[in-house]
């Protein structure tokens, strides 16, 4: 299997560590000189100098960062924020976020920094088999967020790159049929409604020129049943890659083992594993599930330290046969769309891989319906399930309740819905809908 940078990919993972922990205490250093806002944050904890601070093995003793630490620092003068680490002179390219509140964030980079974006995306996608002189179609818009970045990955592996962007699907098949690309890069949630468009329409997507689909930007290509639809549907290979803007647009790749998704920031970014309730260590074994955490290892513009992902994942961390010795995720579900229904911790994306079994009498497509606002919920819980084409078998409703109750251990209330009652995205999923709720 062809690698992007095999030297650094198959690099001894302990020598990896011994190589970033060099990086690491550089970066500290350039930190507490430049980032009035980690030299605050650390000094209040008790770490005012490097000395006091050490190298990784001594990280989990520090503060992490969220968010809303970084809004905070956020005012007319400081419009990126107080982390700001480099003249606003420097700064090569400056993305932004839907700002949930109104206000967007701001997250820059210098040349330098966007490379590191660049290269670490381009090995991200160079793993899922991806060749130069192959033609790929994507769909995710160049601006103003940060997955534009990605796209610049597309050049670096010398592939012919056809943006289509979000919102026309129309466009995009024509762009498969016309011009035979040999890959696709959207969500999963997407993937499935073009298969579901192109049914509807007659086309013969397993005779089309896509032999690979990679998909990112929500959890759901890495489901079983999700994945072995899409194949299925598109008579494709489905590969997933993961990411997040305040870090980088594309941190993980899954190579054609498709058995998880590689680290590819190797010697850009440091990961941890903590259990997302306590905020503890956990430590990095094979099988172990928590939240990723991340930390700059190279960056100029902003670096972060122990930023929280909210990605909840379970890591992998024998060597690949594909050769690559990085750690290996799979994603479960956002830690803050999690919700907990009499104690019991629930991951929409969970109930919709154990809907999907039910495949194909269902769709796929749910939307959990809260009877309340917030993270706790009284049972059962409500789980709209879409129904393919014809009426369902008897007493489904009743079998995929119970098995999400043996799976998940959370009281559902499953009530069937005819095809297509459920909104498609050419984007992101909306797997949870608080208009029922209290």
């Amino acid at each position: 299997m062809s690698m992007l940078e095999p030297d650094i990919e198959t690099l001894d993972w302990q020598e990896q560590q011994r190589q970033d922990d060099v990086l690491y205490r550089r970066q500290i250093a350039f930190l507490l000189e430049n980032s009035r806002f980690y030299r605050q944050k650390l000094t209040d904890a008790g770490f005012p100098t490097a000395d006091a601070i050490g190298g990784l093995a001594d990280i989990a003793r520090l503060p992490m960062t969220e968010k809303d630490d970084l809004r905070a620092t956020r005012t007319e003068a400081d419009p990126i924020g107080t982390h700001l680490a480099v003249p606003m002179s420097e700064l090569a390219r400056i993305y932004s976020t839907s700002g949930t509140t109104g206000t967007p964030s701001y997250i820059p980079l210098t040349a330098g920094d966007l490379d590191n974006w660049v290269r670490t995306s381009a090995r991200s996608y160079a793993a899922s088999g991806v060749e130069a002189g192959q033609a790929i179609v994507s769909t995710y818009n160049a601006g103003p967020f940060v997955a534009g970045s990605a796209l610049d990955a597309f050049n670096r592996i010398g592939l012919c790159h056809i943006p289509v962007g979000t919102g026309n699907t129309e466009r995009l098949m024509a762009a498969i049929t016309r011009l035979h690309p040999q890959a696709l890069v959207c969500t999963p949630s997407y993937a499935l409604h073009l298969a579901e468009w192109a049914r509807e329409r007659g086309i013969d997507l397993p005779s089309c020129s896509v032999q690979r689909i990679l998909v990112a930007g929500e959890p759901g290509g890495g489901e079983a049943a999700m994945r072995g639809k899409l194949e299925e549907a598109w008579g494709a290979t489905v590969t997933e890659a993961m990411g997040i803007g305040d870090i980088g647009a594309s941190l993980w790749g899954e190579c054609e083992e498709q058995q998880g998704m590689h680290f590819c920031a190797r010697g850009f970014v440091h990961i941890e594993l903590i259990d997302p309730e306590t905020g503890e260590a956990v430590p990095m074994e094979d099988g172990a599930t928590g939240e990723l955490v991340y930390t700059h290892l190279a960056h100029r513009a902003a670096p972060l330290l122990r930023f929280r992902s909210r990605d909840h994942v379970m890591i992998r961390t024998e060597t690949c046969a594909c050769g690559r010795t990085s750690p290996r995720v799979r994603c479960i579900g956002r830690t803050d769309d999690m919700l907990i229904v009499r104690g019991v911790n629930v991951f929409p994306s969970a109930i919709r891989e154990v809907v999907n079994e039910f495949a194909p009498a269902v769709t796929g497509v749910i939307s959990v319906r809260p009877g309340s606002k917030g993270v706790k919920q009284a049972p059962p819980l409500k789980v709209l399930v879409e129904l393919t084409d014809g009426d369902a078998p008897d007493g489904l409703a009743d079998r995929i309740r119970q098995r999400v109750r043996d799976t998940l251990v959370v009281t559902t209330s499953i009530e069937l819905v005819a095809a297509g009652a459920l909104p498609r995205s050419e984007y992101k999923s909306k797997l949870i809908d608080y208009s029922e709720a209290s």
